[in-house]
């Protein structure tokens, strides 16, 4: 089968558990953070799944600021975006 989507090798989401092991944190601790929508993740059913996308921009963030990087203010600022999206009936492009 040919798959038009390119991603050399490295997966397109992870589970709780590997965003923890990568993150160097407790899968309990990440767990909670999703489900206080303070972390972004995918639930199928009754199971999670991290985007890769999301633990890279939290890692790319903490080398550029060069200090901590507050996961509750990303998800603030996108839960603000999500908000501001449905007031104004969705992108403004």
């Amino acid at each position: 089968m040919n798959n038009p989507i390119q991603n050399d090798g490295k997966p397109t989401f992870y589970t709780v558990s590997e965003a923890a092991r990568i993150m160097r944190c407790n899968p309990s601790t990440l767990y909670r953070a999703i489900r206080e929508d303070a972390f972004p993740a995918v639930r199928v059913r009754t199971r999670y799944v991290v985007p890769a996308a999301a633990v890279d921009q939290l890692a790319a963030e903490a080398a550029e600021s060069g200090g901590c990087v507050d996961v509750a203010q990303m998800a603030a600022d996108r839960r603000t975006a999500r908000e501001v999206a449905r007031l104004t009936g969705g992108a403004p492009w």
